[in-house]
Protein backbone atom coordinates (compact mmCIF):
# COMPACT_ATOMS: atom_id res chain seq x y z
CA UNK A 1 0.00 0.00 0.00
CA UNK A 2 1.64 3.31 -1.06
CA UNK A 3 2.43 6.02 1.81
CA UNK A 4 0.12 9.18 1.09
CA UNK A 5 1.42 12.31 0.45
CA UNK A 6 0.61 15.82 1.35
CA UNK A 7 0.70 17.21 -1.94
CA UNK A 8 -2.31 18.89 -2.69
CA UNK A 9 -3.41 19.53 -6.11
CA UNK A 10 -6.02 22.13 -6.63
CA UNK A 11 -8.87 22.31 -9.07
CA UNK A 12 -8.02 25.61 -10.00
CA UNK A 13 -4.66 24.92 -11.12
CA UNK A 14 -5.63 22.22 -13.26
CA UNK A 15 -8.60 24.34 -14.67
CA UNK A 16 -6.75 27.28 -15.58
CA UNK A 17 -4.20 25.32 -17.47
CA UNK A 18 -7.31 23.95 -19.97
CA UNK A 19 -7.98 20.20 -20.52
CA UNK A 20 -5.25 20.67 -23.42
CA UNK A 21 -2.17 21.52 -21.25
CA UNK A 22 -3.22 18.65 -18.53
CA UNK A 23 -4.04 16.12 -21.56
CA UNK A 24 -0.75 17.10 -23.34
CA UNK A 25 1.33 15.57 -20.25
CA UNK A 26 0.88 12.01 -21.87
CA UNK A 27 0.05 12.72 -25.09
CA UNK A 28 2.29 9.20 -26.85
CA UNK A 29 -0.28 7.57 -24.15
CA UNK A 30 -3.46 8.77 -25.55
CA UNK A 31 -2.26 9.77 -29.39
CA UNK A 32 -4.14 9.54 -31.85
CA UNK A 33 -4.28 7.74 -35.43
CA UNK A 34 -1.38 7.66 -37.44
CA UNK A 35 -2.36 7.85 -40.99
CA UNK A 36 0.84 7.53 -42.41
CA UNK A 37 1.58 4.14 -40.89
CA UNK A 38 0.53 0.60 -42.04
CA UNK A 39 -1.59 -1.32 -39.60
CA UNK A 40 0.35 -4.80 -39.07
CA UNK A 41 -1.26 -7.90 -40.30
CA UNK A 42 -3.20 -9.33 -38.12
CA UNK A 43 -4.29 -12.87 -37.46
CA UNK A 44 -7.03 -14.62 -39.71
CA UNK A 45 -10.58 -14.94 -38.23
CA UNK A 46 -11.12 -18.24 -37.51
CA UNK A 47 -13.11 -20.39 -39.93
CA UNK A 48 -14.49 -22.80 -36.99
CA UNK A 49 -18.24 -22.74 -35.89
CA UNK A 50 -17.67 -21.42 -32.37
CA UNK A 51 -15.40 -18.27 -31.77
CA UNK A 52 -11.60 -19.68 -30.91
CA UNK A 53 -9.18 -16.85 -28.94
CA UNK A 54 -6.76 -14.68 -31.13
CA UNK A 55 -3.92 -15.40 -31.35
CA UNK A 56 -1.04 -12.50 -30.93
CA UNK A 57 1.29 -10.99 -33.88
CA UNK A 58 4.47 -10.69 -31.77
CA UNK A 59 5.29 -7.79 -34.35
CA UNK A 60 2.62 -5.54 -34.16
CA UNK A 61 3.42 -2.72 -32.26
CA UNK A 62 1.51 0.65 -32.26
CA UNK A 63 3.89 3.72 -32.62
CA UNK A 64 2.28 6.63 -30.58
CA UNK A 65 2.44 9.76 -32.55
CA UNK A 66 2.28 13.44 -30.78
CA UNK A 67 0.23 15.75 -33.27
CA UNK A 68 1.40 19.05 -33.31
CA UNK A 69 -2.23 20.18 -34.84
CA UNK A 70 -3.64 23.78 -33.64
CA UNK A 71 -6.07 23.28 -30.85
CA UNK A 72 -9.61 24.10 -30.97
CA UNK A 73 -9.24 27.26 -30.20
CA UNK A 74 -6.60 28.38 -33.07
CA UNK A 75 -8.48 25.95 -35.82
CA UNK A 76 -11.82 28.00 -37.26
CA UNK A 77 -13.18 24.70 -38.09
CA UNK A 78 -12.26 21.69 -35.46
CA UNK A 79 -11.11 18.30 -37.10
CA UNK A 80 -13.89 17.05 -35.08
CA UNK A 81 -16.21 18.98 -37.16
CA UNK A 82 -14.76 18.17 -40.18
CA UNK A 83 -14.39 14.30 -39.20
CA UNK A 84 -18.18 14.46 -38.41
CA UNK A 85 -18.74 15.61 -41.41
CA UNK A 86 -17.09 12.94 -43.67
CA UNK A 87 -19.17 10.21 -41.45
CA UNK A 88 -21.35 7.86 -42.18
CA UNK A 89 -24.58 7.30 -40.45
CA UNK A 90 -23.42 3.79 -39.60
CA UNK A 91 -19.77 4.99 -38.67
CA UNK A 92 -21.81 7.54 -36.05
CA UNK A 93 -23.60 5.68 -34.42
CA UNK A 94 -21.12 3.18 -33.99
CA UNK A 95 -19.14 5.79 -32.05
CA UNK A 96 -21.87 5.85 -29.27
CA UNK A 97 -21.13 2.62 -28.20
CA UNK A 98 -18.51 1.34 -25.35
CA UNK A 99 -18.48 -2.19 -24.78
CA UNK A 100 -16.30 -5.04 -24.12
CA UNK A 101 -14.09 -6.71 -26.65
CA UNK A 102 -15.97 -10.17 -26.10
CA UNK A 103 -19.53 -8.73 -27.16
CA UNK A 104 -17.74 -7.59 -30.51
CA UNK A 105 -15.47 -10.65 -31.60
CA UNK A 106 -17.74 -13.00 -30.03
CA UNK A 107 -15.19 -14.61 -28.34
CA UNK A 108 -15.24 -16.22 -24.62
CA UNK A 109 -12.00 -14.43 -23.49
CA UNK A 110 -10.21 -11.31 -25.45
CA UNK A 111 -6.89 -11.12 -25.14
CA UNK A 112 -5.19 -9.84 -28.00
CA UNK A 113 -6.51 -7.44 -30.86
CA UNK A 114 -6.30 -9.67 -34.07
CA UNK A 115 -7.87 -11.31 -37.25
CA UNK A 116 -11.34 -11.49 -35.26
CA UNK A 117 -10.97 -7.77 -34.23
CA UNK A 118 -10.23 -6.52 -37.66
CA UNK A 119 -13.14 -8.12 -38.81
CA UNK A 120 -15.88 -7.20 -36.82
CA UNK A 121 -14.58 -3.41 -36.68
CA UNK A 122 -14.93 -3.58 -40.16
CA UNK A 123 -18.70 -4.16 -39.71
CA UNK A 124 -18.91 -2.03 -36.74
CA UNK A 125 -16.42 0.26 -35.55
CA UNK A 126 -17.01 0.85 -32.22
CA UNK A 127 -16.40 4.53 -30.54
CA UNK A 128 -14.55 2.09 -27.81
CA UNK A 129 -14.07 -1.12 -25.59
CA UNK A 130 -14.15 -1.65 -21.44
CA UNK A 131 -11.65 -3.80 -20.22
CA UNK A 132 -12.07 -6.57 -17.06
CA UNK A 133 -9.87 -8.85 -14.94
CA UNK A 134 -10.21 -11.71 -17.15
CA UNK A 135 -8.96 -9.54 -20.31
CA UNK A 136 -5.47 -9.14 -17.99
CA UNK A 137 -2.82 -11.85 -18.34
CA UNK A 138 0.14 -10.23 -18.42
CA UNK A 139 1.92 -6.83 -18.34
CA UNK A 140 3.33 -6.90 -22.25
CA UNK A 141 0.10 -8.47 -23.11
CA UNK A 142 -2.07 -5.76 -21.90
CA UNK A 143 0.09 -3.28 -23.34
CA UNK A 144 -0.01 -4.88 -26.80
CA UNK A 145 -4.13 -5.45 -26.35
CA UNK A 146 -4.59 -2.06 -25.97
CA UNK A 147 -2.10 -0.47 -28.72
CA UNK A 148 -2.90 -3.46 -31.04
CA UNK A 149 -6.88 -2.30 -30.21
CA UNK A 150 -5.95 0.90 -31.44
CA UNK A 151 -4.40 0.79 -34.43
CA UNK A 152 -7.17 -2.14 -35.82
CA UNK A 153 -10.01 1.20 -35.21
CA UNK A 154 -7.87 3.66 -36.30
CA UNK A 155 -7.72 1.57 -39.79
CA UNK A 156 -11.42 0.64 -39.46
CA UNK A 157 -14.64 2.97 -40.15
CA UNK A 158 -13.89 6.54 -40.14
CA UNK A 159 -10.48 5.94 -38.51
CA UNK A 160 -11.25 7.41 -35.43
CA UNK A 161 -8.65 6.26 -31.95
CA UNK A 162 -11.12 4.27 -29.50
CA UNK A 163 -11.79 5.07 -25.55
CA UNK A 164 -10.03 2.13 -23.79
CA UNK A 165 -11.57 2.11 -20.83
CA UNK A 166 -11.30 0.48 -17.17
CA UNK A 167 -12.68 0.64 -13.75
CA UNK A 168 -10.27 1.86 -11.48
CA UNK A 169 -11.32 3.23 -8.13
CA UNK A 170 -8.23 2.62 -5.80
CA UNK A 171 -8.95 -0.37 -3.06
CA UNK A 172 -9.65 -3.87 -2.71
CA UNK A 173 -12.96 -3.82 -4.35
CA UNK A 174 -12.59 -1.98 -7.87
CA UNK A 175 -9.14 -1.88 -9.21
CA UNK A 176 -8.55 -4.19 -12.58
CA UNK A 177 -4.54 -3.20 -12.94
CA UNK A 178 -3.67 -2.49 -9.33
CA UNK A 179 -5.06 -5.68 -7.79
CA UNK A 180 -4.13 -7.90 -11.12
CA UNK A 181 -0.76 -8.54 -9.09
CA UNK A 182 0.58 -7.72 -13.42
CA UNK A 183 1.97 -4.13 -12.48
CA UNK A 184 4.58 -2.61 -10.46
CA UNK A 185 1.77 0.19 -9.22
CA UNK A 186 1.01 1.89 -6.21
CA UNK A 187 -2.05 0.85 -4.30
CA UNK A 188 -4.77 2.79 -2.12
CA UNK A 189 -6.87 1.26 0.75
CA UNK A 190 -10.93 1.78 0.07
CA UNK A 191 -12.39 5.47 -0.92
CA UNK A 192 -14.32 5.58 2.66
CA UNK A 193 -10.06 5.23 4.48
CA UNK A 194 -8.83 8.05 2.22
CA UNK A 195 -12.14 10.47 2.63
CA UNK A 196 -12.04 9.43 6.56
CA UNK A 197 -8.76 11.49 6.85
CA UNK A 198 -10.58 14.35 5.65
CA UNK A 199 -7.48 15.71 3.50
CA UNK A 200 -8.26 16.19 -0.19
CA UNK A 201 -4.48 15.82 -1.18
CA UNK A 202 -4.68 12.23 -0.52
CA UNK A 203 -7.81 11.93 -2.91
CA UNK A 204 -5.68 14.18 -5.31
CA UNK A 205 -2.78 11.64 -5.37
CA UNK A 206 -4.78 8.69 -5.37
CA UNK A 207 -5.91 10.60 -9.16
CA UNK A 208 -2.18 11.90 -9.65
CA UNK A 209 -1.15 8.04 -9.45
CA UNK A 210 -3.84 6.16 -11.09
CA UNK A 211 -4.17 7.96 -14.00
CA UNK A 212 -0.80 8.38 -14.10
CA UNK A 213 -0.19 4.44 -14.36
CA UNK A 214 -3.30 3.98 -16.70
CA UNK A 215 -1.73 6.55 -19.10
CA UNK A 216 1.78 4.74 -19.13
CA UNK A 217 -0.38 1.13 -19.77
CA UNK A 218 -2.21 2.65 -23.05
CA UNK A 219 -5.72 3.45 -21.06
CA UNK A 220 -7.08 6.54 -21.51
CA UNK A 221 -10.87 6.46 -19.93
CA UNK A 222 -11.03 5.59 -16.09
CA UNK A 223 -14.71 4.99 -15.22
CA UNK A 224 -13.68 7.24 -11.52
CA UNK A 225 -13.98 8.30 -9.43
CA UNK A 226 -17.74 7.10 -7.67
CA UNK A 227 -19.34 10.44 -6.28
CA UNK A 228 -22.00 8.37 -4.74
CA UNK A 229 -22.80 9.48 -0.90
CA UNK A 230 -22.88 6.74 1.25
CA UNK A 231 -26.68 8.10 3.28
CA UNK A 232 -27.66 4.59 3.41
CA UNK A 233 -25.19 2.55 5.86
CA UNK A 234 -26.68 -0.74 4.66
CA UNK A 235 -25.52 0.02 0.83
CA UNK A 236 -23.56 -2.97 0.05
CA UNK A 237 -22.85 -2.14 -3.72
CA UNK A 238 -20.84 1.13 -3.17
CA UNK A 239 -20.13 0.58 0.72
CA UNK A 240 -16.73 1.47 1.46
CA UNK A 241 -16.10 2.58 -2.45
CA UNK A 242 -17.55 5.92 -1.41
CA UNK A 243 -15.69 8.68 0.08
CA UNK A 244 -18.16 9.04 2.99
CA UNK A 245 -21.52 10.02 4.06
CA UNK A 246 -20.89 14.33 4.51
CA UNK A 247 -21.39 15.13 0.69
CA UNK A 248 -19.05 18.34 1.67
CA UNK A 249 -16.24 15.95 1.95
CA UNK A 250 -16.85 13.69 -0.95
CA UNK A 251 -17.80 16.63 -2.92
CA UNK A 252 -13.81 18.16 -1.96
CA UNK A 253 -12.36 14.89 -2.33
CA UNK A 254 -13.93 14.07 -5.81
CA UNK A 255 -13.30 17.53 -7.18
CA UNK A 256 -9.25 16.91 -6.03
CA UNK A 257 -9.18 13.34 -7.77
CA UNK A 258 -10.61 15.16 -10.83
CA UNK A 259 -8.64 17.39 -11.30
CA UNK A 260 -4.95 15.62 -10.55
CA UNK A 261 -6.17 12.97 -12.87
CA UNK A 262 -6.99 15.08 -15.71
CA UNK A 263 -3.79 16.92 -15.28
CA UNK A 264 -2.00 12.97 -15.72
CA UNK A 265 -3.92 12.83 -19.40
CA UNK A 266 -6.03 10.08 -18.49
CA UNK A 267 -10.03 11.64 -18.80
CA UNK A 268 -12.22 10.73 -15.18
CA UNK A 269 -15.50 9.59 -15.82
CA UNK A 270 -17.93 10.17 -12.29
CA UNK A 271 -20.48 7.75 -11.18
CA UNK A 272 -23.05 6.71 -10.64
CA UNK A 273 -25.37 9.99 -11.45
CA UNK A 274 -28.03 10.70 -9.42
CA UNK A 275 -26.36 8.85 -6.40
CA UNK A 276 -26.17 5.56 -5.94
CA UNK A 277 -25.34 5.71 -2.06
CA UNK A 278 -28.80 5.60 -0.70
CA UNK A 279 -30.39 2.74 -2.60
CA UNK A 280 -30.74 -0.70 -0.87
CA UNK A 281 -30.88 -2.31 -4.46
CA UNK A 282 -27.83 -3.34 -6.88
CA UNK A 283 -28.30 -2.33 -9.87
CA UNK A 284 -26.43 -5.05 -11.33
CA UNK A 285 -28.70 -7.50 -10.46
CA UNK A 286 -32.60 -5.76 -10.46
CA UNK A 287 -33.90 -2.33 -9.57
CA UNK A 288 -32.37 0.38 -7.65
CA UNK A 289 -34.24 2.89 -5.83
CA UNK A 290 -33.44 6.07 -4.21
CA UNK A 291 -36.38 6.78 -1.71
CA UNK A 292 -34.26 10.50 -0.88
CA UNK A 293 -36.89 13.49 -1.26
CA UNK A 294 -36.08 16.30 -4.37
CA UNK A 295 -34.41 18.39 -1.74
CA UNK A 296 -32.46 15.27 0.28
CA UNK A 297 -30.78 14.61 -2.96
CA UNK A 298 -30.81 18.52 -4.18
CA UNK A 299 -28.59 19.49 -1.39
CA UNK A 300 -26.55 16.19 -1.18
CA UNK A 301 -26.56 13.05 -3.75
CA UNK A 302 -25.78 16.19 -6.34
CA UNK A 303 -23.25 17.83 -4.68
CA UNK A 304 -20.44 16.10 -5.91
CA UNK A 305 -21.54 15.97 -9.58
CA UNK A 306 -21.55 19.80 -8.95
CA UNK A 307 -18.04 19.96 -7.72
CA UNK A 308 -16.85 17.09 -10.65
CA UNK A 309 -18.33 19.82 -13.21
CA UNK A 310 -16.84 22.49 -12.01
CA UNK A 311 -13.29 20.67 -11.93
CA UNK A 312 -13.89 20.02 -15.55
CA UNK A 313 -14.93 15.96 -15.09
CA UNK A 314 -15.46 15.60 -19.03
CA UNK A 315 -17.76 12.53 -18.44
CA UNK A 316 -20.65 11.78 -16.65
CA UNK A 317 -21.69 7.90 -15.84
CA UNK A 318 -25.66 8.04 -15.14
CA UNK A 319 -26.73 4.81 -13.38
CA UNK A 320 -29.63 2.87 -13.11
CA UNK A 321 -31.31 4.61 -10.29
CA UNK A 322 -35.17 5.49 -9.75
CA UNK A 323 -35.59 8.44 -7.84
CA UNK A 324 -39.48 8.36 -7.09
CA UNK A 325 -39.10 11.64 -4.85
CA UNK A 326 -37.34 13.32 -7.03
CA UNK A 327 -38.25 12.52 -11.66
CA UNK A 328 -41.45 10.28 -10.41
CA UNK A 329 -41.21 9.05 -14.06
CA UNK A 330 -41.09 5.67 -13.06
CA UNK A 331 -37.76 5.61 -14.80
CA UNK A 332 -34.29 4.90 -13.75
CA UNK A 333 -32.31 7.61 -14.51
CA UNK A 334 -30.22 6.32 -17.30
CA UNK A 335 -33.35 6.33 -19.32
CA UNK A 336 -35.05 9.42 -17.43
CA UNK A 337 -35.11 13.11 -19.72
CA UNK A 338 -35.89 14.63 -16.64
CA UNK A 339 -32.62 13.44 -14.84
CA UNK A 340 -30.43 13.51 -17.55
CA UNK A 341 -31.75 16.48 -19.83
CA UNK A 342 -33.13 18.79 -16.85
CA UNK A 343 -31.33 18.06 -13.81
CA UNK A 344 -27.63 16.75 -15.41
CA UNK A 345 -28.00 19.38 -18.60
CA UNK A 346 -30.38 22.07 -17.16
CA UNK A 347 -29.78 22.30 -13.23
CA UNK A 348 -26.07 21.17 -12.84
CA UNK A 349 -25.34 22.87 -16.41
CA UNK A 350 -22.69 19.87 -17.29
CA UNK A 351 -21.72 19.85 -21.02
CA UNK A 352 -19.82 16.86 -21.54
CA UNK A 353 -20.54 13.44 -22.44
CA UNK A 354 -23.25 11.41 -20.57
CA UNK A 355 -21.92 7.57 -20.79
CA UNK A 356 -25.02 5.05 -19.08
CA UNK A 357 -23.45 2.73 -16.80
CA UNK A 358 -23.54 -1.09 -18.47
CA UNK A 359 -26.92 -1.73 -20.20
CA UNK A 360 -26.07 -5.41 -19.67
CA UNK A 361 -27.41 -4.95 -15.54
CA UNK A 362 -30.58 -6.46 -14.24
CA UNK A 363 -32.10 -2.97 -13.50
CA UNK A 364 -31.94 -2.49 -17.77
CA UNK A 365 -32.57 -6.06 -18.83
CA UNK A 366 -35.60 -7.58 -16.68
CA UNK A 367 -37.58 -4.54 -18.12
CA UNK A 368 -36.12 -3.76 -21.24
CA UNK A 369 -35.19 -5.92 -24.38
CA UNK A 370 -31.92 -4.38 -25.89
CA UNK A 371 -33.06 -2.33 -28.86
CA UNK A 372 -36.01 -0.60 -26.51
CA UNK A 373 -33.91 0.29 -24.30
CA UNK A 374 -30.62 1.28 -26.60
CA UNK A 375 -32.93 3.99 -28.28
CA UNK A 376 -34.75 5.11 -25.06
CA UNK A 377 -31.02 6.00 -23.49
CA UNK A 378 -30.55 7.92 -26.71
CA UNK A 379 -33.69 9.36 -27.08
CA UNK A 380 -34.39 10.62 -23.10
CA UNK A 381 -30.70 12.38 -23.90
CA UNK A 382 -27.99 10.27 -23.51
CA UNK A 383 -24.52 10.40 -25.60
CA UNK A 384 -22.15 7.01 -24.87
CA UNK A 385 -24.10 3.25 -24.32
CA UNK A 386 -22.18 1.41 -22.18
CA UNK A 387 -21.78 -2.71 -22.56
CA UNK A 388 -25.42 -3.50 -24.35
CA UNK A 389 -26.70 -6.79 -23.65
CA UNK A 390 -26.79 -7.29 -26.92
CA UNK A 391 -24.43 -4.93 -29.19
CA UNK A 392 -25.63 -5.73 -33.01
CA UNK A 393 -29.01 -5.62 -31.63
CA UNK A 394 -28.95 -2.68 -29.78
CA UNK A 395 -27.08 -0.76 -32.71
CA UNK A 396 -29.49 -2.07 -35.67
CA UNK A 397 -32.39 -0.64 -33.49
CA UNK A 398 -30.87 2.52 -32.94
CA UNK A 399 -30.07 2.64 -37.09
CA UNK A 400 -33.55 1.70 -37.20
CA UNK A 401 -34.86 4.52 -34.93
CA UNK A 402 -32.95 7.03 -36.62
CA UNK A 403 -34.43 5.78 -40.10
CA UNK A 404 -38.22 5.84 -39.26
CA UNK A 405 -37.53 9.26 -37.51
CA UNK A 406 -38.02 8.18 -33.68
CA UNK A 407 -34.50 9.63 -33.49
CA UNK A 408 -33.57 12.21 -35.31
CA UNK A 409 -30.41 12.87 -37.37
CA UNK A 410 -29.75 15.61 -35.69
CA UNK A 411 -29.66 14.59 -32.20
CA UNK A 412 -27.26 11.54 -33.38
CA UNK A 413 -24.93 14.48 -35.21
CA UNK A 414 -24.73 16.52 -31.67
CA UNK A 415 -24.26 12.98 -29.36
CA UNK A 416 -21.33 12.42 -31.91
CA UNK A 417 -19.67 15.93 -31.88
CA UNK A 418 -19.58 15.87 -27.95
CA UNK A 419 -17.58 12.47 -28.27
CA UNK A 420 -15.77 13.75 -31.31
CA UNK A 421 -14.56 17.12 -29.10
CA UNK A 422 -13.44 15.02 -26.74
CA UNK A 423 -11.61 12.70 -28.59
CA UNK A 424 -10.18 15.77 -29.60
CA UNK A 425 -9.24 17.50 -27.12
CA UNK A 426 -7.41 14.35 -25.37
CA UNK A 427 -5.24 13.59 -28.16
CA UNK A 428 -6.86 10.64 -29.47
CA UNK A 429 -7.14 12.66 -33.31
CA UNK A 430 -5.24 13.81 -35.97
CA UNK A 431 -6.32 16.11 -38.47
CA UNK A 432 -7.33 14.92 -42.10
Amino acid sequence: MTKLSSTSITRRGVVAAGLAAAFGASAAAMSGCNASKEPSTPTAPSNTESPQPETTDPGSEDVPVISDEPTREETPVATADRLLSTMTLEQKVAQLFIVTPESLTGVERATIAGGLTEAALAELPVGGFCYFSKNLTGAQQVRDLLSGTRELCCAAGAHIAPFLTVDEEGGTLVARVANSGLFNVPTFPNMAQIGATGDTSKAAEVGEAIGTYLADIGFNLDFAPSADVLTNPQNTVIGPRSFGSDPALVASMVEAEVAAMLATGTLPCVKHFPGHGDTAGDSHTGAAVSTRSREEIDSCELEPFRAAIAAGCPLVMVGHIETPGYAADGLPASLSPIMMNDVLRGSLGFEGVIVSDSFAMGAITQRYAPAEAAVRFFQAGGDVLLMPQDLRVSYNGVLAAVNDGTLSQQDIDEKVLRVLRLKEQAGMLTAA
